[in-house]
């Protein structure tokens, strides 16, 4: 599993950084890939890196300004010249399909695969399957905005081979069906139960993505115990009044969030364009006073999210 981000500007593109785009790969898990917030150009940003838009099941879109979904219309056309790419479901809301459609329509643009839009007006779970689930809460801010929590199921522990040798299990579907925990039957008739042969399980992993928002509770309930926190930054530590007048957040409230509810590691996203350079560090300097485990997000930075209990790339 890892995130790749491909835009971290807030409000308008800059030479440094692109509007707001993040792609989670979990290409490993179940060969997909899902984008959170389409701005303006993520298709161009994409092709920057090795991300394929065939991979792309599943658009989960924050909320309905521009600087987070005028790169959707063009994403999708894209997407039709991948060959048979299959279904896409996407997670927005309320006028969000409208928006897509009308400019579908205006340009004439054919879509050569089924798209399903997913309404949010409330939080809750929204996805459940291949072994992941979505959660949402509406967050604070001008118009209805949501943040995202994706939790991945366990896993089943390692299967114990050596505990097994004394049966001589051929390697094959038996095999199989002892790492699913299931019982099977050997050719001499004893039975064995997987389960007796699996190691501890594996806890799953928790990804949260928060865009544009005031601090509220809502955040809190998204990223407990989160693995990664990407929470918007687009005010500094010092400007916590303007960040409240424009419904945004600063670097050191989302430090706060990531501090107070067992967060792994923070990136702050969605810069506003006046932090560049030693302005964009300070904001990442005064987060890491609050929660040391901080990092500025830049566009393409790349973060490996390990299983539980293994060792970080």
């Amino acid at each position: 599993m890892e995130l790749q981000f491909l835009g971290t500007g807030a409000g308008q593109p800059s030479k440094k950084r692109n509007v707001s785009s993040i792609a989670l790969k979990m290409l490993d898990e179940i060969n997909e890939v899902w984008l959170f917030d389409v701005g303006e150009a993520t298709q161009h940003q994409i092709l920057r890196t090795n991300i394929r838009l065939r991979k792309v099941s599943k658009i989960f879109i924050s909320h309905n300004h521009g600087d987070h979904i005028f790169g959707l219309p063009g994403l999708l056309a894209t997407r039709s010249f991948q060959g048979d790419v299959g279904p896409l479901t996407i997670y927005g809301p309320a006028g969000l399909e409208q928006f897509v459609r009308t400019a579908l329509k205006v340009s004439r643009t054919k879509i050569s695969y089924p798209i399903k839009f997913v309404n949010l007006e409330e939080g809750g779970l929204i996805f459940q399957g291949q072994g992941f689930k979505v959660w949402t809460e509406k967050l604070a801010h001008r118009v209805p905005s949501f943040g995202y929590r994706v939790v991945e199921e366990a896993r089943p522990g390692e299967l114990l081979m050596d505990q097994l040798a004394q049966y001589n299990v051929p390697n094959g579907p038996l095999l199989g069906k002892l790492k699913n925990g299931e019982q099977v039957t050997l050719g001499d008739g004893t039975v064995l139960d997987g389960k007796d042969f699996l190691g501890p399980s594996k806890a799953g992993r928790i990804v949260t993505i928060i865009y544009d928002t005031r601090s509220t509770p809502a955040i809190a309930e998204l990223a407990r115990d989160a693995d990664v926190l990407v929470h918007e930054s687009t005010f500094a530590g010092d400007e916590a009044d303007l960040a409240r007048s424009y419904y945004h957040s600063t670097a050191v409230q989302a430090a706060k969030v990531a501090r107070d509810n067992g967060v792994k590691r923070l990136y702050l996203d969605h810069i506003s364009a006046r932090y560049l350079g030693v302005k964009a560090r300070k904001l990442e300097s005064q987060a890491e006073k609050v929660f040391p485990n901080t990092k500025l997000a830049n566009d393409f930075d790349r973060v490996v999210i390990p299983m539980k209990g293994e060792q970080n790339e």
